[in-house]
């Protein structure tokens, strides 16, 4: 039977250990509204860009099109890993979507009545309504979790910079004024959560996919 991909990167899972701490710390000491007049309004052109690019790693076309290519690598053509990106991919999500249409917190624009300081980027798209939680931060950081438990033992320490890109994302979110910060810390913790769980259970059950 073919040796099951890990559940386990402590290049990935230490440091976000620490962000999960970090954040609740920062979220309980600051708050939303401060946490996001700093993020909004510390912006740069340069930014601008960096920001617009980074948040599509959380778009679920990009993700399906990353998890697609992958299927090339011959050790990921197989069943195991189809039904597990696919179950990464999909079930974050749509848990996400459920608890944003049942609690339907307001985005920042809303909550601030469209103020004028809020520094927006030209043509992006005005969101209002279901801010909680961000589902782009907990797709990236879904995705992000699986690459990181795919990666081989020589390149396991690629796993911080994939939490890094991940972290990316959530501050994108923020920046583009779509998210506050509780928004992106659930978002990320749910997109971990259910992914540490889908890996773990495609392995406990890894002989209906790999033969003797």
């Amino acid at each position: 039977m073919q040796k099951p991909y890990t559940s386990y990167n402590p290049w990935f899972l230490v440091p976000f250990v620490i962000w999960v701490v970090a954040g609740a710390i920062l979220l309980l000491s600051t708050g939303d509204v401060t946490i996001f007049r700093y993020i909004n309004q510390h912006h740069t052109p340069s930014l601008d860009v960096i920001m617009f690019y980074s948040t599509m790693l959380g778009e679920g076309s990009v993700i399906a099109l990353v998890l697609l290519v992958l299927m090339g690598k011959s050790s990921l053509r197989n069943w195991w890993y189809f039904t597990a990106a696919l179950l990464s991919a999909v079930l974050p999500s749509l848990i996400t979507q459920l608890v944003k249409r049942s609690i339907d917190a307001p985005r920042p624009l809303k909550f601030f009545n469209g103020a004028d300081w809020i520094h927006l980027l030209p043509h992006w798209p005005r969101h209002m309504e279901h801010s909680f939680p961000s589902g782009h931060t907990c797709g990236a950081f879904a995705f992000l979790t699986f690459l990181a438990l795919l990666l081989p033992l020589r390149y396991r320490s690629w796993g911080l910079l994939l939490l890094v890109f991940g972290l990316l994302v959530a501050y994108s979110r923020i920046y583009l004024a779509v998210h506050f910060m509780r928004d992106v810390y659930v978002g990320s913790i749910l997109g971990t959560g259910f992914t540490l769980l889908v890996i773990a259970l495609m392995n406990r059950y890894r002989a209906v996919f790999f033969k003797k």
